[in-house]
């Protein structure tokens, strides 16, 4: 019976990450630094708060939008971090993650034949959400701006048809963000349009030598954007699944309804969790910050100098090397690097067509860690 499976299903794939990820796993003694995953414990205070939760019998339904305890800790958090405004009893909704948030939003603001405007490379849970909603994606080659989404970039591929543009910064795969004065740009291009933003913000904890900005904070764009962020990254929280979307009364309304069939609501105990981490542990990413930027520095490093050219990174814990000095594809210098030198990198390839002669090496991982796979890679590379 799969000829009754909904088409727009059937074309869809899997994402290329987790696809290598499973694929390498059949291999013996391979270092992998595929998965964006942080190594540090989520903190001890936000465990006992769940624990005590737990205890305390909150464990039925909450309010669809999440706990309004939650949602003004979250309103507080973004305020005093960001410079952001937000309601929490009409503009912020807690979801099952930040990867559920996109895709409620997705769905809330998508029609058949609209367009997305997103950078390539770019992390691939996005093009499957716009294709399932009958929308089209539309990839701009960052790979001569520095991986950055620029407004003349977005201006060259505007059309009728443009009804969101995604600003995934820091970005997922390449660890770089958007200064001030280019969100500045982006929000003059777009302030007398009719397109929505959708901004995820994931990663905006962990910024390095500058700090986060976000397009919603420009007054003119306020109204226009949908904010993504959530707790998976900055507080070492990926399996609680806690996402928090932001957005104006209007839009958010609209997309509660969606959310509210979809999921009801949040997990109770981890939004009991996420309110301790944003509230006594509004500062935890600090420490956590300081140790990825420490081994950014060691990677890009030694990257440099076993002969790689690389982009630094500014954020988030990826860095994405570009291999056209060794002159094969994305996938098979991967799966050598795997059999070869028991190292494990995701393919360029995963995140778009425009990603095709990179890779991607997550360093959310111990120094030991990351000093072995870079001495095998180095040896590897100069073997061959």
């Amino acid at each position: 019976m799969e000829h009754l499976i909904n088409e727009r299903v059937k074309t869809i794939e899997l994402s290329g990450i987790r696809t290598f990820y499973n694929m390498v796993s059949q291999y013996k003694n391979v270092i992998s630094l595929t998965i964006g995953q942080p190594d540090f414990l989520t903190p001890a205070h936000v465990k006992e708060a769940a624990k005590e939760a737990i205890d305390d019998n909150f464990t039925s339904y909450t309010h669809n939008a999440g706990t309004i305890e939650l949602r003004q800790a979250a309103s507080q958090f973004v305020s005093e971090k960001y410079n952001l405004a937000y309601d929490p009893t009409s503009e912020v909704i807690v979801t099952i993650g930040a990867s559920q948030a996109i895709d409620i939003a997705m769905r809330t603001i998508l029609t058949e034949g609209s367009e997305v405007i997103l950078p390539g490379p770019v992390y691939p849970g996005y093009e499957p959400l716009i294709k399932l909603n009958g929308a089209k994606p539309v990839h701009i080659d960052t790979t001569q701006t520095g991986f950055r989404l620029t407004a003349d970039l977005i201006e060259q591929h505007l059309t009728e048809k443009t009804r969101c543009i995604i600003l995934p910064y820091p970005s997922n795969p390449t660890g770089v963000t958007l200064s001030k004065q280019e969100l500045e740009e982006i929000a003059t291009l777009l302030e007398h349009k009719d397109i929505f933003v959708l901004s995820d913000e994931i990663y905006s904890e962990l910024v390095f030598n500058d700090s986060h900005h976000s397009i919603a904070s420009i007054p003119s764009m306020r109204d226009k954007t949908i904010v993504i962020n959530g707790v998976s990254k900055s507080h070492s929280m990926t399996g609680w699944r806690i996402g928090l979307l932001f957005a104006p009364a209007y839009l958010a309304k609209h997309i509660l309804k969606v959310h509210q069939y979809n999921v009801s609501c949040a997990s109770s105990i981890s939004q009991a969790a996420a309110l301790n981490a944003l509230t006594l542990g509004k500062d935890d990413a600090v420490s956590m910050n300081a140790e990825y930027e420490k081994r950014m520095n060691y990677v890009y490093d030694r990257l440099v100098k076993i002969g790689f050219e690389v982009e630094k990174p500014n954020g988030a814990f990826y860095i994405f090397p570009s291999i056209a000095p060794f002159h094969d594809n994305s996938f098979e210098f991967a799966l050598n690097l795997v059999k070869e030198a028991g190292v494990a990198l995701v393919p360029g390839s995963a995140f778009s067509s425009l990603g095709e002669g990179y890779l991607r090496l997550s360093y959310a991982y111990s120094m030991d860690t990351l000093v072995d796979a870079l001495d095998r890679i180095e040896q590897y590379i100069h073997s061959n």
